[in-house]
């Protein structure tokens, strides 16, 4: 067992906003109020959509219109619900139930997200994360892409308790095909039964843990649902224990040591390109709602 990365911080935002009609989020980074930073870099922000009984709708599709973006990535995860997205570079399709969307805005976009239309009629439990990813310098005007992960394509990597779904990254000489643009391990940890496990990442890397579902112990020191934990950069090594049905995320980067100047849904390394891409937009360069 390598050397164990020491926990830095421990944090359960509790202060929801709604993000349009149909997100009910905490914004866990950089923190509501807070301005992005390197600290959590590449990783811009993380608005988590807690467990959240949405009732019937009768004729309307909760969510939220179609909106701009420049410069980063947004991986969208959803563990309950069903959210339906469109954008004007042409790309479209539902995230179900345990799958991923890794949708990169790049030069710019406009997108929606709104939950489905059979989702909107029965009602049901909405649990969704969003990381917003940066893009590096040279990739933050490169054009935009979009990745669908289904329950199909994620490889899953069974331990003795449960399984690791590779989002991204490498997990044991497994590994997913996401293709990114700065090295990253995404997993999707799920313990069905007592056990422990542990994940090694590399040193220098930004780790951090979102317990999305009862509580885990890391390093012996227990997590409760809805936390998230930030980890030091040095040491390589985390144990995981588990005796109940729980769900990690585990997100790691390679650090990003550029500036960040964010303006609303643009991110770029200067003032002058938040200008230019607020210039773009409203000149129609992100695309058009007109067919």
């Amino acid at each position: 067992m390598g050397m164990q990365k020491n926990i830095i911080k421990i944090e359960h935002p509790r202060r929801h906003h709604m993000v349009g009609d149909g997100f009910r989020v905490s914004q866990y980074i950089p923190g509501y109020g807070r301005e992005m930073s390197n600290d959590t870099s590449p990783f811009l922000m993380l608005d988590y959509n807690t467990p959240w009984q949405i009732p019937p709708q009768h004729g309307h599709r909760p969510g939220v219109w179609f909106h701009p973006h420049r410069g980063f990535e947004t991986v969208t995860i959803v563990y309950s619900g069903e959210v339906e997205h469109q954008d004007t570079a042409g790309h479209g399709g539902v995230i179900w139930a345990d799958e991923v969307q890794w949708m990169t805005a790049g030069s710019g976009l406009l997108h929606n997200e709104f939950m489905t239309e059979n989702f909107s009629k029965t009602g049901g439990i909405q649990h969704v994360a969003q990381l917003w990813v940066n893009l590096p310098k040279e990739h933050k005007m490169t054009a935009p892409r979009y990745q669908a992960l289904t329950r199909e394509n994620i490889p899953e990597v069974p331990f003795d308790g449960g399984r690791v779904r590779v989002i991204a990254g490498e997990f044991w000489k497994t590994r997913w095909a996401a293709q990114t643009f700065s090295p990253v391990e995404l997993y999707d940890i799920r313990f069905d039964s007592k056990g422990s496990l542990e994940i090694n990442i590399p040193e220098n890397y930004t780790l951090m843990l979102l317990v999305a579902e009862w509580e885990i112990q890391a390093n012996d020191k227990t997590i409760e649902n809805g936390n998230i934990v930030h980890f030091s950069r040095s040491g390589t090594s985390v144990l995981l224990q588990s005796d109940s049905i729980t769900k990690v995320l585990v997100m790691a980067w390679k650090p990003i040591d550029e500036p960040i100047v964010q303006y609303g849904p643009f991110v770029m390394n200067t003032e002058a390109e938040i200008q230019q891409a607020f210039d773009d937009f409203h000149a129609g360069k992100m695309g058009s709602l007109e067919s």
